[in-house]
C-alpha cells in the first residue's frame, strides 16, 4: 500500500486573509482540533464580486475576519461543500449581512437505526440546490460542481475552472484521511467519489483543512489503497476471533491517541457496512456498531 503523503507543516495565522493565487484567498477560523487540524479554511474566489466557500463555524471573530478581508467588495455567492458544524453554520449570518444566496447539494442526510450525526448542521438548507455538473458563473470566475458523497451524503466539491483547482472540502484533506461515519457517511459512495476524482484533470486541491495538494492523482490513489487495506485488516481481525468493532479498534489503531478510538470505531463501522453490502461479512439483525460480525 502506498503511503499517504500528508502535508503537516502548515503555518496559519487565524483571522488573517492569505493570498493564495490570482483568484483565491483564504481566512482560517480559530477552531483547531483533532478533527479540524489548524482550523476551518474559508476560501474566497474572485476579486470585487466574490464567492465564499464554507463560511465555517459560528464564531464572531471568524465572521468579522471574513467581512474585514472583503471590505469594499461584494459577496455574490456562498458555496457549501457539506453540512458539518465547522463548515456551514456561519452561512446564515453571512447571508444576512451580505444578501448573497447560499448554494449546496441539500440539507444534511437522515438518520439510520436510531443514530444521528452529532456533528451535523441540521438547520442549513441552500437557497440554490446544486447537482453534479452544474456551472456557477461569477465576475471573472466560474465553478463546476463535482458531487462527491461519502463523507456526508450531500458533499459537493467545487472546481475553479480558470485555475484547474478543486476545493475538496472534507472529501480529500491534506493532513488526515476523512471520517466516514454512518448513518450519513457511506463507505461505498465515498470510494466511488474518490474514483471519480481520478478521472479528472484538476492540478491542485484546496482542502478545507490542511495544505494544498499538488500531486492529486497519487494522493487520491493512496486514499483508495488505504481504505482497501482497512478492509483487509478487518478480515484479519475477524479471522483472529475479534468479532466486535470495540475489540478490533485497539489493535487496528494501536498507534493513535485513545481519545480518537470512538471516531475510529465509526470508520470501522462504515467499512463493516460496506463489507456486508458486498457479501463478505454477516451479522444477525440490523447492523450496529455493537453487533457481532463474522466472515462469510
Amino acid at each position: 500500500m502506498a503511503a499517504i503523503p500528508f502535508i503537516r507543516d502548515v503555518n496559519i495565522t487565524h483571522g488573517v486573509v492569505e493570498d493564495l493565487s490570482p483568484l483565491i484567498r483564504r481566512v482560517t477560523a480559530n477552531n483547531p482540533g483533532g478533527f479540524t487540524f489548524t482550523g476551518t479554511g474559508t476560501y474566497i474566489i474572485g476579486r470585487g464580486n466574490v464567492a465564499v466557500i464554507d463560511p465555517g463555524p459560528l464564531l464572531d471573530d471568524h465572521l468579522k475576519a471574513i467581512e474585514t478581508a472583503l471590505e469594499g467588495e461584494t459577496i455574490t455567492h456562498i458555496l457549501i461543500t457539506h453540512t458539518h458544524s465547522d463548515h456551514s453554520p456561519a452561512a446564515k449570518p453571512l447571508k444576512e449581512s451580505s444578501g448573497a444566496r447560499t448554494y449546496g447539494y441539500g440539507p444534511h442526510g437522515g438518520e439510520r437505526a436510531g443514530e444521528r450525526d452529532e456533528g451535523a448542521d441540521w438547520d442549513f438548507k441552500p437557497d440554490v440546490v446544486l447537482k453534479h455538473g452544474d456551472i456557477i458563473v461569477g465576475d471573472g470566475w466560474s465553478v463546476e460542481c463535482v458531487f462527491t458523497p461519502g463523507h456526508t451524503s450531500n458533499h459537493m466539491c467545487f472546481a475553479l475552472r480558470e485555475e484547474k483547482a478543486l476545493f475538496t472540502g472534507d472529501h480529500v484533506m491534506g493532513w488526515s484521511t476523512s471520517i466516514v461515519s454512518p448513518p450519513d457517511g457511506h463507505m461505498k459512495t465515498y470510494m466511488d467519489s474518490l474514483a471519480l476524482l481520478l478521472e479528472r484533470d484538476d492540478e491542485i486541491y484546496w482542502p478545507t483543512h490542511g495544505a494544498p495538494i499538488h500531486d492529486t492523482k497519487t494522493f487520491v490513489q493512496a486514499f483508495i489503497d488505504h481504505r482497501e487495506n482497512r478492509e483487509v485488516q478487518i478480515g484479519e481481525q475477524l479471522r483472529a476471533g475479534r468479532n466486535q468493532i470495540k475489540d478490533m479498534v485497539p489493535v487496528m489503531y494501536a498507534d493513535i491517541d485513545k481519545r480518537l478510538y470512538p471516531a475510529a470505531a465509526r470508520s470501522v463501522f462504515a467499512h463493516m457496512i460496506h463489507m456486508l453490502e458486498t457479501g463478505r461479512v454477516q451479522c444477525d439483525g440490523e447492523p450496529t456498531i455493537n453487533s457481532v460480525y463474522n466472515l462469510v
